[in-house]
């Protein structure tokens, strides 16, 4: 199961159908929170990032296929930080920060929304869904959003700000919005980290200073309850979940002293899994390697390359196999499944390019070589 780097290499993909809303000049990327990398409810893959003014989405021309479409851009001044996530019908919906300026006082942030049902077709109109501080000092320190989409498909926006407290916004059965809540817990240094099971129950992470706080849903529907923290300390913004077993989620972040990364799942104490990360979070993705059920961790490395990791599932406790790249990226890889079952990697370059590597078809877990998306 061990793998192999892939090396970067400028061979341009080859796109075969045009995109419906083309920016006008090549929009220099910035990679998405979470999971950037989605497969979409006809299997294709699709591509989202955050550019200047709003955001850009490559689409596989076809399952599979290796090759993309030239960019779509879905305009939205002002968008300062993006997550995408997805529940089982595979929509993908887009939840950010916004900083609209109105005259020459300080700007006023928001949390914006989209909706996108099919692959490669257009999003739906941005909405905002406010700031949940009222007072103009609170509003200010509003964090980057994120999300997660339950087994009944209410989407939960999560966002931080302030000296503590998480702040909580879902859709109702009807479909309206609910009003903000708050789960209060501590100050949270860097970025949430949401997910939900496949039994449908939401789950979220937030890093603070001295361990990682955790809220988890305990049935479909249920108001988030605060779980026991887990520890050692995190390093801010460094946390992420995938799900080992039906129902139950392993978490992985950074040690704040850097050990590298630790493992923990319910009930377990946290164990080192090695690594040499850098700032920010993990991606992680459960895939079949050689027969067997396997874990995927990819990263920014301490040295700025892309860098991924390779264990049997549930197995972290006996280390990864870590493979450097050799790819300098900025923000966090993202990793998923295309509609043939195979690993696929994206990373955003130290110029603001995408590139995107894809499992090569021998013995353990070896990329090919990386094909630069098309500007426009």
């Amino acid at each position: 199961m061990r793998g192999r780097g892939a090396q970067a290499v400028d061979r341009r993909s080859r796109p075969e159908a045009d995109a419906a809303v083309r920016p006008h000049r090549a929009l220099a990327a910035t990679a998405a929170s979470g999971s950037w990398l989605l497969r979409g409810n006809d299997d294709r893959l699709a591509v989202y990032a955050l550019v200047e003014g709003g955001v850009q989405r490559w689409t596989e021309t076809a399952v599979g296929s290796g090759r993309w479409t030239r960019p779509d851009f879905f305009p939205l001044d002002g968008l300062t930080d993006l997550a995408v996530v997805q529940g089982t019908n595979r929509y993908a919906h887009f939840i950010g920060r916004r900083e609209k300026r109105q005259g020459a006082g300080a700007p006023k942030a928001d949390v914006v929304y989209a909706v996108q049902y099919q692959s490669g077709r257009t999003l739906g109109e941005w909405r905002s869904l406010g700031n949940p501080y009222r007072d103009a000092r609170g509003a200010e320190t509003l964090g980057a959003p994120t999300g997660a989409v339950d087994g009944q498909g209410t989407v939960h926006v999560f966002v931080s700000g302030g000296p503590g407290g998480i702040l909580l916004r879902r859709e109702s059965k009807s479909g309206a919005w609910e009003a903000w809540k708050d789960l209060r817990g501590g100050e949270v240094a860097g970025g949430l980290a949401a997910s939900a099971t496949s039994t449908g129950c939401v789950e979220l992470l937030a890093p603070g200073h001295r361990s990682v706080m955790r809220w988890v849903q305990t049935e479909q529907g249920a108001d988030l309850r605060r779980a026991q923290d887990l520890g050692p300390a995190p390093a801010p913004g460094s946390a992420a979940l995938l799900e080992a077993a039906p129902g139950v989620f392993t978490a992985y972040w950074t040690e704040q002293t850097g050990t590298g990364v630790y493992a923990q799942r319910p009930g377990e104490w946290a164990f080192p899994v090695g690594g040499a990360p850098g700032a920010g979070p993990h991606c992680a993705l459960r895939a079949v390697v050689d027969g067997y059920d396997c874990t995927v961790l990819a990263h920014q490395g301490r040295t700025g390359t892309a860098v991924f990791g390779l264990c049997g599932t549930g197995g972290e406790a006996a280390g990864l196999w870590w493979t450097d790249t050799g790819v300098a990226c900025t923000g966090t890889p993202a990793l998923a499944l295309d509609g043939r079952g195979c690993v696929v990697m994206a990373t955003v370059t130290a110029d603001r390019t995408v590139l995107v590597s894809r499992q090569r078809p021998e013995a353990g877990l070896v990329l090919s070589d990386w094909d630069r998306l098309p500007a426009n």
